[in-house]
């Protein structure tokens, strides 16, 4: 019994030690940033990253700046992209295209798509609202009139199918919309998902693509409207 209180607080010591290590290492890596020691600070950042935590906001913004003075634009714009995943904003979102425009990178075009994604990561919970108060209105009404066994039209039945069917498109759709950067110098872009498939382009560091699906260790891709397949480890998946 001795032995297992022992062990109890043996192993609560060493999770609070575990626990303490990337809080001091954080103290150390916001105080090296504050005397301006960016460099070094973002090797701690980056660690701390390494071991698992998460990222936060304050953290992703020093990233961005140490990669800037850097001059790293692909992780600068991987660590603004993050951001604006989380913090949806038209002043980052043209910032990310004013960076990519200026170094001859594609993908953060403020075009259609960009801003109907922007427009939904701001106001998707809203409209999801919205979308829940005539679908459980009409619910309730089609359950009131089973319970009284009352007839409901088939007509009205394929209505509300249809409805909860695209209301849960909607809900699923962040689900479905995944982004990447590329992370490597060159980069094959192949036909299929194979180490023997045709490459059909290569590309560089920094780009942004919309991942559509994934194969083994390919990834299903976006580029140029054209899809292609290209490694899981070239690309920072956001």
């Amino acid at each position: 019994m001795l032995l297992k209180i022992r062990l109890f607080f043996w192993f609560i010591a060493v999770t609070i030690t575990a626990q303490a290590i990337p809080i001091d290492s954080l103290r150390r890596a916001d105080s090296l940033f504050a005397v301006g020691n960016q460099d070094e600070a973002a090797r701690l950042y980056v660690s701390i990253l390494a071991d698992g935590h998460t990222a936060t906001d304050p953290m992703l913004l020093k990233l961005a700046s140490a990669a800037e003075r850097q001059d790293d634009v692909p992780r600068l714009l991987y660590y603004l992209q993050v951001y604006f995943e989380r913090h949806p904003d038209d002043a980052v979102l043209r910032k990310m295209n004013d960076i990519a425009l200026a170094n001859n990178l594609t993908g953060y075009e403020t075009d259609d798509l960009n801003y109907f994604y922007l427009f939904y990561r701001k106001y998707g919970i809203y409209i999801l609202l919205f979308l829940l108060i005539p679908a459980a209105y009409v619910f309730s009404v089609m359950i009131i009139k089973a319970m009284r066994k009352e007839p409901v039209a088939r007509s009205q039945q394929w209505v509300m199918l249809l409805y909860l069917f695209l209301l849960l498109v909607f809900v699923n759709l962040p689900e479905s919309f995944q982004s990447g950067i590329t992370s490597h110098d060159r980069i094959l872009l192949r036909t299929d998902p194979s180490a023997a498939a045709p490459v059909a382009e290569v590309i560089g560091r920094g780009h942004k693509v919309n991942i559509l699906g994934s194969k083994d260790i390919y990834l299903r891709v976006l580029w140029h409207n054209k899809l292609y397949y290209l490694r899981r480890d070239m690309v920072w998946i956001i």
